[in-house]
């Protein structure tokens, strides 16, 4: 893999406030119809993974802790259950009025880092606009920061020990991970692998792309 230089955490931040406001803008565009379509997270309405994209960069432990122990232990729960209550609370308009006032928001959660933040956003910015129809592009630079955060880390995603067998290869950027048969595309698609999305699958080529899916029948 070409080395390049890490984003800092100012460069994080930044990206993170730029990609939540362009979220709210193009969430803003939208008819009102479009918050209850489907998004990429299964059982999750586009209106439910805005109020995640709230709720992340506001994280309260208390809060937290009594949602978790709603969803009896079950963090993956606890992050659904919230969210779509949240958004079941609110109005489109409370919505996007309450992710404009969190563009700024510097906060990780407990256990988590600014680059799990951008991922974050990255990703769930996608899981709106893909089944939309709508082009999202991702900066390559904060792109790559968010799909080497995946690639290091192992939960929740654990993509090392999924795609380890393939090698991974941005074709707009240097960026190649793994051994294997080849899987190529944008980092944006490439991101969108990682982190479990299989609308990913048509936007890849390669024939790591043949074997994943025959591994997957």
């Amino acid at each position: 893999m070409a080395a390049h230089e890490p984003m800092t955490t100012e460069q994080i931040w930044r990206a993170v406030t730029a990609e939540r406001a362009t979220l709210a803008e193009l969430l803003a565009s939208l008819p009102e119809a479009a918050l209850d379509h489907a998004s990429l997270c299964a059982d999750w309405r586009v209106r439910d993974v805005v109020a995640h994209v709230i709720l992340s960069a506001r994280p309260h432990l208390g809060s937290i802790l009594v949602n978790l122990i709603r969803a009896r232990g079950d963090l993956h729960r606890l992050i659904r259950d919230t969210a779509v209550r949240h958004a079941q609370r609110r109005t489109t308009g409370q919505l996007l009025a309450e992710l404009r006032d969190i563009v700024d928001a510097r906060i990780a959660a407990f256990g988590t880092t600014p680059a799990d933040r951008l991922m974050d956003v990255l990703v769930h910015g996608q899981d709106i606009a893909v089944p939309l129809g709508i082009e999202r592009t991702m900066p390559v630079a904060a792109a790559r920061a968010g799909i080497q955060r995946v690639w290091e880390v192992g939960s929740p995603f654990h993509a090392r020990e999924k795609f380890g067998g393939y090698r991974l290869v941005a074709t707009d950027d240097e960026w190649a991970v793994g051994d294997g048969p080849v899987i190529e595309g944008s980092l944006t698609a490439l991101l969108l692998l990682t982190t479990g999305r299989e609308a990913a699958l048509d936007r890849l080529a390669g024939d790591g792309v043949t074997r994943l899916l025959s591994e997957r029948r």
